[in-house]
């Protein structure tokens, strides 16, 4: 079995008080024996408006947080998945999410950008979102390999599109990364619910590293981290405070559940036949 961790924090707008706790809670996984640990979205800063993130973002292999997840990584000796970053790509205006994983080395070896912006009018509450106005959406799924297997890298929003995971999976998956900041009346609504549905779609591990508690600009957000395995069973979680969730990951179980219950095999893609309206003359 391998061990991965998951970190809970509360960011806010001072990113070198948040990489300060960000290392902090690291050094906890590294020495819980973790040998991967998610960091939670937005955990090097989050900002009072959807804006903000503009006038900190950094450019892709440069930057503090990019400078200390490479340090952390290589110092602790671990695989690090560093929540998002605001990366800021040549000739664009927004930047993005970028959800980057560094290995022991020290290096980026693979980023994603999150796909799926949270533009929406809560039901019931009277709060609203519009991510795009500070960030633009990614363009492609991205896998990577690791010592824990296939590792498939999502960010919040994404968890309700499961064909983001599909296609995933079409390359071969074994392990998600998913980094958020849940509202708390959807966390409260949805948050286990989604997760859990995406590890049994997938028969996949999923380490769900959450932003928790009060931020400035009034917003709050659910917590309730947690690593989800192969079958959707909750194996660790921490549902408030800050602080770090340690579980192994079974890959023998996994791999026999894969063997014994084939579902991924069974996949099919049916054409859609559409009915013709029931003619009323």
């Amino acid at each position: 079995m391998q061990r991965a961790a998951v970190i809970q924090m509360c960011s806010g707008p001072d990113i070198a008080a948040n990489l300060a706790s960000a290392q902090s809670l690291l050094e906890e996984a590294a020495e819980a024996g973790a040998g991967l640990a998610v960091l939670p979205e937005n955990f090097s800063f989050l900002g009072r408006s959807e804006t903000d993130r503009i006038a900190v973002a950094e450019s892709f292999g440069d930057g503090p947080a990019q400078a200390f997840l490479g340090v952390a990584a290589r110092e602790l000796g671990m695989w690090i998945v560093g929540g998002t970053i605001p990366v800021l790509d040549p000739g664009e205006d927004r930047p993005h999410a970028a959800s980057i994983l560094f290995d022991p080395r020290g290096r980026a070896v693979a980023r994603y950008d999150k796909l799926h912006l949270f533009d929406v009018a809560l039901p019931g509450v009277d709060e609203g979102y519009r991510e795009s106005a500070g960030t633009a959406p990614g363009q492609r799924a991205v896998v990577a390999d690791t010592p824990l297997g296939r590792l498939g890298l999502a960010v919040c929003y994404d968890v309700r599109f499961p064909e983001l995971f599909r296609s995933m999976g079409a390359s071969g998956l074994d392990v998600v990364a998913l980094p958020v900041a849940f509202t708390v009346p959807t966390g409260r609504a949805h948050w286990e619910l989604l997760v859990r549905a995406r590890a049994v779609d997938n028969l996949a591990f999923v380490l769900a590293a959450a932003q928790w508690g009060e931020h400035p600009g009034g917003r709050r957000t659910w917590g309730d981290s947690m690593i989800v395995d192969h079958w959707g069973t909750v194996v660790a979680r921490r549902r408030e405070g800050v602080g770090v969730v340690v579980a192994d990951l079974d890959h023998a179980a996994q791999q026999a559940a894969r063997s014994r219950f084939p579902v991924l095999t069974h996949r099919r893609g049916p054409e859609v036949l559409t009915a013709p309206a029931e003619n009323k003359t």
